[in-house]
Parts: structure tokens; C-alpha cells; sequence
């Protein structure tokens, strides 16, 4: 993954959380694509996290 700033994280983040949010409501939470977006966005925040640890 390529290294990114907090603040291009944080967009990141929001966006992800937000397609996340309408293609669950739209497909349904057990969807592939839902489930896909999840996944992204568990790893936006652990690296977010990681960064925001030091």
C-alpha cells in the first residue's frame, strides 16, 4: 500500500465508509461488493491507525 498522508487517509476513509454504507443499503449487507468495501476499509484504518500511533 502506498504510503499516504492522515489527511488523504481521512478522505479515503470517508469515502469508502460512505459507498460502503449505500451499496449495503442498495445490495445488502452479505453482498460481495459490501463485503469488499468492509474489507478496504478495515485497511485504510489499521493503517491510519498505525500512523496515528506514532
Amino acid at each position: 500500500m502506498e504510503v499516504l498522508s492522515l489527511k488523504e487517509l481521512e478522505y479515503r476513509i470517508d469515502a469508502v465508509r460512505t459507498r460502503m454504507i449505500v451499496v449495503g443499503k442498495l445490495k445488502g449487507l452479505g453482498h460481495p461488493d459490501t463485503i469488499k468495501s468492509s474489507q478496504e476499509l478495515d485497511i485504510l484504518l489499521n493503517e491510519y491507525q498505525k500512523i496515528k500511533a506514532k
